[in-house]
């Protein structure tokens, strides 16, 4: 996945924004809450970062290529930052972002989901 299909696809879902953040970091939110983070590491790849439940959490923090996020993931926060292209493949990617979208916009009250649409 590219830089730009990550930003399209992210772009794709239901009410996002997309702001720079943290020192270049593609970050995109659903109702002001992140629900994707990319940093571009040039020859290293992308390291994309998303929220996932914790069986998925328990499950990818144990594959090559993916770790607890950084400085989420040690607050308790169930994120995870896959650092190379193959632990995660870009369809299971996409995946994982996707659902990363539905658990942020289910955590936003009822009256912000209404106001954007998703109720």
């Amino acid at each position: 996945m590219t830089l730009d299909d990550y930003n399209a696809y992210c772009r794709s879902l239901p009410c996002t924004t997309h702001v720079m953040q943290w020192g270049g970091a593609h970050v995109w939110k659903v109702g002001g809450k992140v629900f994707a983070i990319c940093w571009d590491e040039g020859a290293a790849g992308l390291h994309v970062t998303f929220k996932c439940s914790p069986l998925s959490y328990d499950v990818l923090k144990e594959q090559p290529g993916c770790r607890p996020a950084p400085y989420l993931a040690s607050r308790g926060i169930k994120w995870i930052q896959r650092t190379r292209e193959d632990s995660l493949d870009d369809e299971g990617l996409r995946a994982y972002i996707a659902a990363s979208h539905c658990l942020v916009a289910s955590g936003l009250s009822k009256r912000v989901r209404k106001e954007l649409g998703l109720l």
